[in-house]
């Protein structure tokens, strides 16, 4: 079945371009002109695969959009692809540590973003993993067939993109892993299409999340990141 967008805009015009060109990709579309608007689509079934996100809007923010749905059960895990005219740092920290999983500013080319929604779509397919597929790491254990995860036997809720970086970082702790790797590893996307400063927003919210594991994700200045290879004594005793 085809996937399906949500394009959440209040430029109609913008609306139409992105329209014809996902629907000549295969996609579905709908669109809302509100954050009302975006939130009624947005819970009504079926739900869109994923949400083009306009930062500013009418009523409600993009912003506060993100924020009501990482908070709804039925949609925390639903990708967002934000888009806005404004592109300062403080703009784009903002809407990772809201939940979106990527960031496009306007004037963008349209290629550009048919690429970050494919890559946004690969990575949210679920992967072919054993039934009931654990992995445990000091405090940390991951299910991954149920995309959950717990820290000291507490659930905690992640995106896909977040949930992702975590098993990149399991698989290969104890490894320096650059932000160019982390990018083609997680994002599937290279340097010149994702900032890398992406991958360091959006590391810092995994860390906020993993609370008391969160020191697991060491930074190594001027390379990248680095997941503990063991974890201390005391935790996997």
């Amino acid at each position: 079945m085809p996937k399906s967008i949500l394009i959440v805009e209040d430029e109609k015009d913008l609306v139409t371009t992105l329209e014809y060109n996902l629907k000549r990709e295969g996609y579905q579309t709908q669109a809302a002109l509100t954050g009302e608007q975006a939130l009624e689509s947005a819970f009504r079934d079926p739900q869109p695969d994923l949400v083009l996100l306009d930062l500013m809007l009418p009523g409600i923010s993009g912003v506060e959009v993100c924020r009501r749905l990482r908070q709804n059960s039925r949609t925390d895990k639903l990708p967002v692809l934000m888009l806005t005219a404004r592109g300062e740092e403080i703009d784009k920290v903002v809407g990772f540590e809201v939940g979106a999983d990527d960031y496009v500013v306007k004037p963008f080319k349209v290629r550009e973003l048919l690429l970050r929604v494919r890559a946004i779509l690969r990575r949210c397919e679920p992967t072919q993993v054993t039934p009931n597929e654990t992995t445990e790491f000091g405090m940390i254990r991951i299910d991954h067939s149920g995309h959950r995860v717990w820290i000291e036997d507490e659930e905690i809720t992640l995106t896909a993109m977040e949930f992702r970086m975590l098993g990149a970082f399991l698989n290969q702790r104890g490894k320096v892993l650059s932000r160019e790797h982390l990018l083609n590893d997680v994002w599937g996307m290279n340097a010149f299409v994702v900032q890398t400063r992406t991958v360091d927003a959006h590391v810092k919210r995994l860390r906020v999340k993993l609370g008391s594991a969160g020191n697991y994700i060491e930074t190594i200045r001027g390379v990248g990141y680095r997941f503990r290879g063991q974890p201390e004594a005391s935790e996997a005793a």
